[in-house]
């Protein structure tokens, strides 16, 4: 009995010396590359260049100048829409401008 103890006793030394060293060498990985030159260096961000929107016949402010002594003449009503959930009343404005 005692010989069988000792002999699983000698099996299982080896096992747990591998499992330290494997665990000892994925440290020594991890710390090898936190300390590793191009892990430190960054990135520049990338540049995106933005372009403005032209909508051919867009003649909204700022592009439209109505001129000097404008005025902005709305009429508000209230129309009829058709919808699948039925008819609903919604507001609409016009507006354009008019000489001040």
């Amino acid at each position: 009995m005692v010989g069988l103890g000792a002999a699983l006793l000698l099996a299982q030394a080896p096992v747990t010396a591998q499992a330290q060293s494997r665990t000892q060498a994925a440290a020594q990985a991890i710390s090898a590359a936190g300390t590793d030159v191009s892990s430190q260096q960054r990135r520049k961000p990338r540049q995106l260049r933005i372009y403005p929107r032209v909508a051919p016949g867009d003649d909204v402010y700022p592009r439209f100048n109505p001129g000097p002594n404008a005025v902005r003449d709305c009429t508000a009503t209230y129309v009829q829409e058709y919808r699948p959930s039925g008819t609903v009343i919604t507001p609409r404005m016009n507006c354009f401008w008019r000489r001040g």
